[in-house]
């Protein structure tokens, strides 16, 4: 195979695999999950938001992996960001659990074959290195079984009652009908009401209380409050506009 055949296989390839990972990110943002923006998990998430990493190797994963592990993570509700491949389980003295589906991760480096070696030595030419793609299939540690007990310890969640009294009580000082539950956070103008998850489900406490605040933001706007335009569309500049007047109001409290 020549140098330009493999060039344009690899390009082929890298193409097929970066439009497999949009796509899977595109899917992922459609269903709500974006853990990357997120800062709450849901119910079923006890899992920390912290880098993932090869469990067996004990490095991080990095770039697009990352975004890929964590919106896993998020949609399995997976408990630990440990991650292992098939091989990598049966050399711990594990093994993946029957039916247990795997998430595909990337490898992306340059190498330099042998005949283009030969041929930068005889021309005197500098060696042109070809752009590969590699994908690979990693499993939680949650989906593993018969791994060393030190491998699948899960930090601890958050416990309950996190809410700062100070935030507490001006959430009561404001009188707005503020409902904790579900895994959305949201302003109902409609019904003059606000929502945000429970803070146990949060990575961190103090994106609770941001959330909790950006929301009442909103909420500040009601025609019998201070009467701002609430009509504004996803990506309108009535919209945009509101945004920036809550963002004013989800500093946490020191």
């Amino acid at each position: 195979m020549s140098r330009n055949d493999r060039s344009a296989r690899s390009g082929s390839n890298r193409t097929s695999l970066y439009d497999e990972i949009t796509t899977k990110i595109i899917g992922e943002l459609e269903a709500g999950r974006a853990p990357w923006v997120q800062p709450w998990g849901t119910a079923a998430t006890k899992a920390p938001l912290a880098m993932p990493k090869n469990a067996a190797t004990g490095r991080q994963y990095s770039g697009i992996n990352v975004l890929i592990l964590w919106g896993s993570v998020i949609e399995h509700g997976f408990p630990v960001q440990g991650w292992v491949t098939f091989r990598q389980a049966l050399s711990l003295g594990g093994n993946v659990r029957k039916g247990e589906h795997g998430t595909t991760v990337v490898y992306a480096d340059r190498f330099i074959p042998e005949d283009e070696k030969k041929r930068a030595r005889d021309t005197g030419e500098e060696a042109q290195a070809i752009p590969f793609l590699k994908r690979f299939t990693v499993f939680n540690l949650a989906q593993c079984e018969g791994l060393p007990e030190g491998l699948i310890v899960a930090a601890p969640g958050p416990e309950p009652g996190l809410i700062e009294p100070t935030v507490e009580a001006l959430i009561e000082a404001t009188g707005i009908n503020f409902r904790i539950g579900g895994n959305r956070a949201f302003y109902v103008p409609a019904h003059d009401y606000v929502q945000v998850p429970p803070p146990q489900i949060y990575f961190e406490p103090i994106n609770w209380h941001r959330t909790a605040l950006h929301e009442l933001g909103h909420a500040t706007g009601a025609p019998h409050r201070l009467n701002r335009d609430l009509s504004g569309s996803f990506g309108s500049k009535k919209y945009a506009f509101e945004e920036l007047v809550a963002l004013s109001g989800q500093s946490a409290p020191p």
